[in-house]
């Protein structure tokens, strides 16, 4: 056990919005909703994942839509604790041992902060992804079975509700239309766990990785090269590609943010171009014509000098970027994380190819 300080909170903002994958919501509006609970109500506990009692109980409580919204629609502060406490007076259980994030996200790894903060209660290291998906049942727990619902849904005008569905899709499908009615966000609280579920089921281990991630993005005095060579090195990673935005087509459609970027390549790949699709999260990337990763790995991007995570949202023409790839938790890579999560899940027209195959045939073939 330790505890989170604010130093702790930002560099955790920052290295979740990596692991966001361009999804999970603005660092610098999660870092301030995080900062303002622990200075009002102290430092969070961490426990880790060998720390908890397989017979605890546990929820998590996280944002749902699009994350470009939250830039003119900001919560107002205590949706987070409500639907949280919603969810454990449904459940009947009068003591909920701790919470944690469900995805890694700027704003998703923070909201479970808020609600420890808040509730005096700790937070696991550990989550649900170890990144961000754009759909509910794209989770670990649901890999292993583990239902979503009940799951409760709040917004901020005090609309609140519970739902229990037959599967985990119907919970997306269903929770999906209550988020678009509810100005295309939406604060959820889903996936209730016990200690044992999670030791079997979570990604372990993310929120010290989070932070040790903007630790290495952050640190003074240092330039972009030798940061990148440590965080390459950390996450077992691979630049992609150097490249500024020439064009962005971006569209708020049924609680997603989806799109597509093409980037023109600078320095090292000044000869080359690369597109990235996305929904909420960038999905695949293709270079010079053919794919250089696909989703369920990671395909991160990062602003070309300071190395701070972009988010779909904050796409823009002119900006430079570089485009950092690699690969997803173990369990992504079995036959039902792929058919949950893979390439031909969201429409494209590919078998999924792990990255390190992908990076090897590419420096083969010289693209």
């Amino acid at each position: 056990m330790r505890y989170l300080d604010q130093a702790a909170v930002e560099h955790i903002a920052v290295g979740a919005a990596f692991l966001g994958t361009g999804g999970g919501g603005d660092p610098y509006i999660g870092k301030l909703m995080a900062l303002s609970a622990i200075d009002k109500y102290g430092p969070v506990k961490l426990y880790s994942v060998d720390e908890i009692q397989d017979e605890d109980f546990f929820i998590p409580a996280a944002m749902m839509g699009a994350p470009s919204v939250l830039v003119e629609k900001f919560p107002k502060g205590d949706e987070f604790v409500k639907v949280f406490q919603k969810l454990a007076n449904y459940l009947g259980k009068e003591k909920i041992a701790g919470t944690f994030p469900m995805e890694a996200g700027g704003v998703n790894s923070m909201i479970p902060i808020v609600v420890a903060a808040q509730l005096g209660l700790p937070l696991i290291d550990c989550d649900g992804m170890g990144r961000a998906f754009p759909e509910l049942q794209m989770v670990t727990f649901n890999l292993d079975g583990i239902p979503a619902t009940p799951m409760a849904i709040t917004d901020e005008k005090g609309n609140i509700g519970i739902f229990e569905t037959i599967d985990n899709r119907w919970t997306e499908r269903l929770a999906r239309v209550a988020t678009v009615e509810m100005g295309a966000s939406a604060l959820v609280s889903l996936y209730p766990a016990t200690g044992a579920q999670i030791k079997q089921s979570g990604v372990h281990h993310i929120v010290t990785l989070s932070e040790q991630i903007g630790a290495i993005i952050t640190s003074k005095n240092r330039d972009a090269k030798d940061k990148l060579q440590e965080l390459l090195k950390l996450v077992s990673g691979y630049e992609l590609f150097q490249g500024k935005i020439v064009d962005v087509i971006r569209e708020t459609k049924g609680g997603f943010n989806l799109g597509r970027m093409h980037l023109e390549g600078i320095e090292a790949f000044k000869a080359g171009e690369m597109k990235v699709h996305f929904q909420n999260e960038n999905l695949v990337a293709e270079r010079n014509g053919q794919v250089a990763a696909m989703t369920p790995d990671l395909i991160c991007l990062v602003d070309y000098e300071t190395l701070l995570p972009v988010t779909t949202e904050s796409l823009k023409y002119g900006k430079r970027v570089r485009v950092i790839g690699l690969p997803a938790h173990e369990k992504w890579r079995t036959e039902k994380g792929i058919e949950t999560a893979g390439p031909r899940y969201f429409g494209y027209d590919y078998d999924y190819v792990p990255i390190e195959e992908l990076v090897k045939k590419a420096v083969a073939e010289n693209v």
